[in-house]
């Protein structure tokens, strides 16, 4: 090693230590490169040229009413709020069926925010970063998802980075099988409690790596759940290849729902919030990444 000065030697001890924590690894996976981010640093409506929002009654026969009202940068934060409000829901129709749960809903009741980098940012493959702190409580369902380009619904599958409902962190993959819209679900799921108290209160860092051979989810490096996508190839019937083609991102604050609990006894606002995103992948020569815009 050079014979550096020490206040020399200390500043480029000082760089190094900086490097690690902005790119978010103590020792990040050789050969790969930040191919896009966002900081949220800028106070105020996110970056319109990386999220766009989902809006209404959405899914899962979920309670609130998505909005981009809900979503904000403040303080370096993305801050996703659920809110319990009541106003007249613009789509009600009192002869919608009992099963039109978007149209026969008099009122909105709750409202929250779902962002998308649906045709803005996509990607194929790659080293995915979310640093973030959840809301665990009772009728809360945060989210960090992604979704296939190409097919409706399971068809062009779905990679559930991080999910909290039931008491319980999940990570999942989910594609189609058979021609009836039949689902295959590869499910990891831990108890909070397993985590140890107060660990909702603190931010985690949650990353997929995602390459040609498995998905891999974990959340500060615990591995949560392992996909072989060579599985899902042989399971696919005759379905396009999900995981081979570009997924966006979603982060979402569902209320209630099928899966999401009873949010009557929590008190409003439930606050999700997000430090950063970011996505690595290996040059073209390494590994093949898609990302359109």
């Amino acid at each position: 090693m050079p014979n550096h000065p020490p206040a020399l030697l200390l500043s480029l001890i000082a760089c190094q230590l900086l490097l690690c924590m902005n790119t978010g690894f103590a020792d990040p996976p050789e050969g790969y490169e930040l191919v896009w981010a966002d900081e949220f640093d800028v106070d105020g409506p996110v970056n319109p040229e990386n999220w766009t929002f989902e809006k209404g009654f959405v899914r899962n026969e979920e309670l609130q009413w998505y909005q981009p009202e809900n979503a904000f940068c403040k303080d370096g934060f993305l801050v996703i709020e659920g809110r319990r409000e009541r106003r007249d829901n613009p789509s009600y129709d009192p002869n919608a069926g009992r099963g039109d749960w978007r149209r026969n809903r008099q009122f909105i009741e709750y409202t929250s925010s779902s962002l998308k980098t649906q045709g803005l940012q996509e990607w194929t493959y790659g080293l995915f970063e979310i640093r973030a702190r959840i809301d665990a409580r009772d009728g809360l369902w945060p989210a960090i998802w992604m979704l296939g380009v190409r097919g409706g619904w399971p068809r062009n599958g779905e990679i559930d980075i991080m999910e909290f409902y039931d008491n319980s962190i999940l990570a999942n993959t989910c594609w189609q099988h058979g021609r009836r819209r039949g689902q295959v679900w590869d499910t990891g799921k831990i108890p909070l409690s397993e985590f140890g108290e107060g660990w909702a209160d603190e931010f985690h860092v949650w990353r997929m790596l995602w390459t040609e051979e498995e998905i891999r989810l974990s959340v500060d490096d615990r591995v949560l759940n392992t996909t072989d996508l060579a599985e899902v190839d042989r399971t696919k019937g005759d379905f396009a290849k999900p995981f081979r083609q570009p997924n966006y991102l979603l982060l979402n604050l569902a209320i209630g729902g099928k899966n999401g609990g009873d949010p009557s006894q929590t008190e409003f606002p439930g606050t999700y919030q997000v430090d950063y995103v970011r996505m690595y992948q290996k040059p073209a020569n390494e590994e093949t990444p898609s990302k359109s815009q």
